[in-house]
């Protein structure tokens, strides 16, 4: 008889996210057992506390899911749970703190199926993120600069902050980032002047990017928005638009829920894939990337 299905859900915050539970309900595990308030030291022995209680055909039918809201806490973790593993004591392991991971991830891949639409690429061509600091921010300029994009972290607030970010995540991921001033509007205008492409992620309920600020852009392309509280981040740009031309420009917009959509499915895909694999698989924000490609 078939062993049930366990996934275990470690985070670093206070309580487990509903909405990771649910997935994973759906993706088809039979049980899932959160554990809250896990210390980075403390991901091995639960590791291997999940590990040895079955056998190894048992260890199959386990997976864990890293939650949290710090996304380098949630790689590390990653890696620590990893690293404790071996044949035949393997299970697959996934992070997505916040969701980061695949709405990053579900982001970036419609901006590039959008940009192929329109005879481009993210390869060489100029993003400029809003909201760089926060976690679906840095997953996005990370995966971006993979593709070949030329990056820059828009700084709302500490220009040396944001500097001390973007080395932060050319020292983890090894991707060049470059930060520019965006304190003002002046500071906005002149970033989206020179930009093909602007991603907000922001907090919600904040719009970024003004209307007119948009439309004096020469260069934009596309605008992609996570926000879908109003007021939205970026003006014009409807919660459900899917590459919809923003009025009184050529730009094309994404809104929050057709980001949203990609997400979902990313999230429910790679959660399934925990359950379905011979072998253990490994997922992060690249990983959701590589998925998020093949459902836009």
């Amino acid at each position: 008889m078939e062993k049930v299905s366990i996934l275990h859900l470690f985070t670093a915050a206070k309580n487990a996210s509903p909405f990771d539970v649910n997935m994973a309900f759906d993706a088809g595990f039979d049980k899932i057992m959160p554990y809250t308030n896990v210390l980075p030291d403390e991901v091995v022995p639960l590791t291997q506390d999940a590990m040895f209680s079955r056998s190894p055909s048992g260890v199959k039918r386990e997976a864990i899911f890293i939650g949290g809201r710090d996304i380098d806490v949630a790689m590390d973790m990653l890696k620590a749970a990893k690293s404790c593993m071996f044949p035949p004591f393997q299970m697959s392991a996934m992070a997505d703190p916040s969701g980061a991971f695949t709405t990053a991830a579900a982001m970036v891949a419609k901006v590039n199926s959008n940009l192929a639409k329109q005879g481009k690429s993210l390869k060489n061509a100029s993003v400029v993120i809003f909201g760089a600091s926060g976690p679906v921010g840095s997953c996005a300029a990370v995966i971006a600069a993979k593709e070949g994009a030329n990056v820059t972290l828009a700084a709302h607030r500490s220009l040396d902050e944001m500097v001390r970010h973007a080395e932060n995540l050319f020292k983890r991921y090894g991707m060049m980032l470059g930060v520019m001033d965006a304190s003002t509007g002046a500071a906005k205008s002149a970033l989206v002047s020179s930009a093909e492409v602007a991603l907000c992620c922001g907090p919600a309920g904040v719009q970024v990017l003004s209307r007119a600020q948009l439309q004096a852009s020469p260069s934009l392309r596309v605008v992609a928005d996570v926000n879908a509280v109003a007021p939205l981040g970026a003006e014009g740009v409807g919660v459900s638009d899917d590459g919809v031309q923003i009025a009184g420009t050529n730009i094309m917009g994404i809104g929050a829920l057709a980001i949203g959509n990609v997400k979902y499915a990313t999230q429910h895909e790679l959660l399934n894939s925990m359950l379905e694999q011979e072998h253990p698989v490994y997922l992060d924000f690249l990983s959701a990337y590589e998925k998020a490609k093949t459902l836009v």
